[in-house]
Formats: C-alpha cells, structure tokens, sequence
C-alpha cells in the first residue's frame, strides 16, 4: 500500500463544498470591493461587493475586518481560476424571504427606512428584500409629490407575499387608518362642547379652516373666525398655525369649532355704549342697495338705509359713499336681543326751519330683510 504525500493528505482533511451550500469563513483580507475568507476549502472564497449588498455606496472595509466570521452561501466552487465565488447578499435574501413570510403571515408591522422613491411609490429593504409600497398604500390621504419620504423610517405591513415572482407589496395606510380611528375615540371620549382645545390648521378653504385635533378634524367656519367680519379664511390663516378653538358643536363625529371667544363678545357691552341717540362714528364696511353696514367696531355693524343718508334724495348708497369711508350718524334703533342697529346720518343734521321734521322721518329698518336681500343678489 503506497503511502499519501503530504499534499494529498492536506486535501483529504479538507472539506468538500457544493454551490448552494452555506458555509461559514474567516475574513483573511478585505479591500473596498471584495472580502477573502477562509472558507476550510482548498481555495478561499471571493465575496465581491455586487454580492455583499445592493448598495453600490458600501465601502466593504467598513463592515468587515480581518478575524470576523460570517455565513455565506457557495455561488460557484470553481470561478475558472481556481477560486470560490461566495454570496451574502443572496443569502441573506432568502433568510429575508422567511422573514418576510412569517411577517405575512402574522400580519407583524415591520419598520424600514425608503431606499428609493419611485413614480408609483415606495421602495424598502427588509434584510436584503425589496418590499414595494404602492403611491395608493403610502398615506391615508392623497400625496401627490412622496419625496419627502426619502430616507425616512416608516412602518408598514405586508399584504402580498409571492416569492416565485419576487412580489412582496407593503401597506402603510392601514396602520395610519388604524392609528387614527384609535385616536379620533380617544378625542370624543376627552372632549364636550363648550371645550376650549390646541389645533393646527390643516388646511384651508373659502368657507373655513379644517384644524387637526389630534384624532379627528373640525371646522372652523368662516363666520366663527371673528367677532369681525373676515374677508377669506387665507388672510387670516395658513396651513400649519397652532391656535386654541372653542368646541361649539360636536354632531355625530363632526366638530363645529369656532373663535368667537365670550369673553371678547363685542355685543356685551354694546346697550350702554350704543344706546339710542348716542352719535357715533364707523367705517362703511359694505354696501346694498338698501343701504350701507357701517363698522361701529370689530364684531359690530349698523344699518345705515338708504333714506337715512342725506336730507336729499338718494337714489343708492354708492352714489355718495364708498367702502372704508368714515361717517357720523347718530343710532336711532338698538335691538340687543337680535343684535340690530340702526343709524341716520340724516338725524344728525340741523332740522330745516322750513321743514319740521317729524318721528316718521326716522325710519326703523328690519336689517334682517336687507340681509335675506343681499345674499340673493
């Protein structure tokens, strides 16, 4: 019986290994493109940088050194030169497709920071597997631009799983939807009308303001901005203002907000500083053809009909007077209850000793009417 060399000794106590196989290594020598790893093989193995990970930007001296040990899978044993082409990433791949799978099947919320956004959506990588998030599953209202997305942390579950075509879709809607409903019960059972609460402007249209309460949006309407009038809600606000709103109104799961603060009611004081026969000085805030509204101060308006104007005859207000103008006229009806004043410029002037002037010359004008009036213009 003849007796072994040396060499084939050595190469009988090394092992043998298959592609596919996983194998452990200690990393021997690493450069910016490629790790070498002792592998008990009678080659080292290569693992290039293409199959460590997918990002093109990872400098492998930075994850590895010298002495660390690692799994990785065979690619091939023979590269045609001898050597043994290795694969993490692959790997690392299909121990993320399990992972991915019980995820799926446990319907577990999985975190993972965007790698890429995409016209359709998100893309996101869970232990070297590409999970899509569909523009539709990213948000629970409309995002029209997802770029601020990028490199941001979001959490999402899986709600298609299909390895064979490497289809793996991801929903960050639900979690948001579910989030929210938890809110939004948590907002109703703390607040009751009457509340005064924190909200931030969420957007803003010609009728008003929809302010995020944290769970549920209210509204703020138009005519509860102010005890003033409001020309647009976009002068007065701007998506992402911080206010306090008073709870006026809470209907089903609809929130009437408002920001007409009792304490700053100008109508609390209004019997004693406008009683009848008080003159008075305003700004014309808008005009009809009935008359003009006069601005006695923020919140408080007087009807100034068109007979009441002048002695003369005229024929509407805008023939003589022009919005922001400054008048004196002297309040000859007040009506707190319905919150009505009535002005004459007219009573302020000295009466013509040719003409007396009766109390009928004084007319009590129903503002109610040339308000139903004006609105149907």
């Amino acid at each position: 019986m003849s007796e072994l060399t040396f060499e084939q000794m050595l190469e009988e106590s090394l092992k043998t290994i298959h592609s596919g196989e996983v194998v452990e290594g200690t990393v021997i020598d690493v450069k910016p493109e490629e790790i070498i790893l002792n592998i008990g093989y009678k080659s080292d193995g290569i693992l290039t940088k293409n199959e460590y990970t997918n990002d093109s930007s990872v400098d492998l001296t930075t994850v590895a050194k010298v002495g660390d040990t690692m799994e990785v899978k065979v690619l091939k044993v023979n590269d045609g030169e001898g050597q043994v082409l290795l694969t993490y990433k692959r790997l690392a791949a299909d121990r993320g497709n399990k992972r991915i799978e019980e995820a799926y099947n446990n319907r577990e919320v999985l975190t993972a920071t965007v790698a890429q956004v995409l016209d359709g959506g998100l893309s996101v990588i869970v232990d070297e597997v590409r999970i899509f998030i569909p523009a539709s599953l990213v948000s629970d209202t409309y995002e029209k631009d997802l770029s601020k997305y990028a490199g941001q942390e979001i959490s999402f579950v899986i709600t298609e799983y299909n390895p064979k075509r490497r289809r793996y879709i991801g929903d960050r809607k639900q979690l948001l939807t579910a989030k929210k409903a938890e809110m939004q019960q948590e907002l109703f059972a703390r607040i009751k009308e009457g509340d005064v609460v924190e909200g931030v402007v969420k957007n803003v249209t010609d009728f008003g303001a929809f302010i995020d309460l944290g769970g549920a949006d209210g509204l703020l309407h138009i005519s509860e901005m102010s005890w003033g009038r409001v020309e647009h809600p976009k002068k007065v606000f701007k998506v992402g203002d911080k206010l306090n709103v008073l709870i006026k109104e809470i209907n089903g799961n609809k929130i009437a907000l408002s920001l007409k603060f009792d304490d700053a009611n100008p109508w609390k004081n209004a019997a004693s500083k406008f009683a009848v026969g008080t003159i008075v000085t305003g700004k014309v805030a808008r005009m009809t053809e009935f008359g003009a509204f006069v601005e006695l101060e923020p919140g408080v308006d007087a009807l100034l009909h068109v007979s009441q104007i002048s002695k003369e005859h005229v024929e509407k207000p805008s023939d003589v007077l022009k919005v922001g103008e400054e008048v004196t006229a002297k309040i000859v009806d007040f009506n707190e209850a319905d919150k009505k004043i009535s002005l004459s410029i007219k009573a302020t002037m000295a009466p013509d000793p040719a003409e007396e002037e009766s109390d009928e010359d004084v007319v009590s004008v129903d503002i109610d009417a040339v308000i139903a009036a004006e609105s149907e213009e």
